[in-house]
């Protein structure tokens, strides 16, 4: 049988370039595409295209042929000092948008009728997530909707705009929220960082007996999906007949202080803590995985501690150095 050919959209990211590999060992031919080739790592794609996929005639100049699946990861975002400052909302949202739109497009004057679309949690309203202790992301609590930030309401357009040509040009498209992905390879330092990366490096960097920043009291919760078990159920939704949206999270929720406390005790040091003003978004969040167990059987094992120790020992060596 001939290998499947497949399109990855944001394949220079974090999460694309390790979807990238995945596929190339399922035995696919993967052309790459962004604005940029992977920043840590050589890509394993069999065709990378440099190309912005927000302006139309980039994008369709990817889309030059037919693919059996194209994965849309493609999107302007970043940690919480990206997202929620305000700051950077409107490039979040028109570049996002008209990556979306474009792509959409592009796919069906080639006739590909299957896309995975990764939207976020992000998406949930932030009434449902002010007690840290009893959050609410079940994927039928999306509405009435009231995310907590631009890019919330950005992917959620997304979701509708997906769903839409589902309904209305017969397509097959998958859609995935995303709980705060991490791993090694990931954004480590320069502001588009998440939590667990902020961490590891602060930790990496300080001296044993020294102190690093938290952003807020620390108290605010949040779960950490390993980068591996990300790819695993995405890979499970595109190959699915369910079109979602569905959470690819973990429930293993903890806090940030939580968090940080577990880095230092991987790292083997005994670091204070200064709380200090920062951007914080929702106060509380965790994935709700009974959905995706009983659509595709099957859901994240929750193993925090051991997807921390091999991320924490990636960014030490790129803080010292060592790559």
């Amino acid at each position: 049988m001939a290998p499947r050919k497949v399109l990855v959209c944001g394949a220079g990211g974090f999460i694309g370039a390790h979807l990238v590999r995945h596929l190339k060992r399922n035995g696919s031919w993967v052309r790459g595409v962004d604005l940029k080739r992977p920043e840590f790592s050589v890509t394993a794609a069999d065709d990378f295209r440099i190309a912005d996929l927000s302006r139309q005639d980039e994008c369709a100049g990817v889309f030059d042929r037919h693919f059996d699946c194209v994965f849309q990861l493609a999107a302007d975002m970043g940690g919480a000092g990206y997202i929620f400052t305000g700051d950077n909302d409107a490039n979040v949202m028109h570049s996002s948008a008209s990556i979306n739109l474009n792509v959409l497009e592009s796919a069906t004057r080639h006739g590909i009728d299957r896309i995975f679309y990764s939207s976020s949690a992000c998406v949930y309203p932030e009434h449902n997530q002010l007690d840290p202790e009893n959050t609410v992301t079940s994927e039928d609590s999306v509405y009435p909707a009231a995310p907590d930030s631009e890019y919330g309401w950005e992917k959620l357009f997304g979701e509708r705009l997906y769903l839409a040509f589902n309904r209305n040009a017969g397509m097959n498209n998958r859609i995935a929220r995303y709980h705060n992905i991490f791993g090694p390879e990931g954004t480590w330092k320069g502001g588009r960082e998440k939590a667990p990366a902020a961490l590891c490096r602060k930790i990496a960097e300080a001296p044993d007996g020294g102190t690093i920043e938290i952003w807020g009291d620390g108290e605010q919760t949040r779960s950490f999906l390993y980068i591996d078990e990300c790819i695993e159920g995405t890979l499970r939704l595109a190959d699915s007949d369910f079109e979602g949206p569905v959470n690819i999270g973990s429930e293993e929720m903890v806090t940030i202080n939580q968090l940080a406390r577990l880095i230092m005790e991987i790292a083997g040091k005994k670091l204070a803590i200064r709380h200090v003003p920062g951007p914080l978004g929702v106060r509380g969040r965790n994935s709700d995985n009974r959905l995706i167990r009983e659509r595709l059987g099957w859901a994240p094992d929750d193993h925090l501690a051991k997807g921390i120790e091999a991320t924490y020992r990636w960014i030490y060596d790129q803080a010292k150095g060592k790559s």
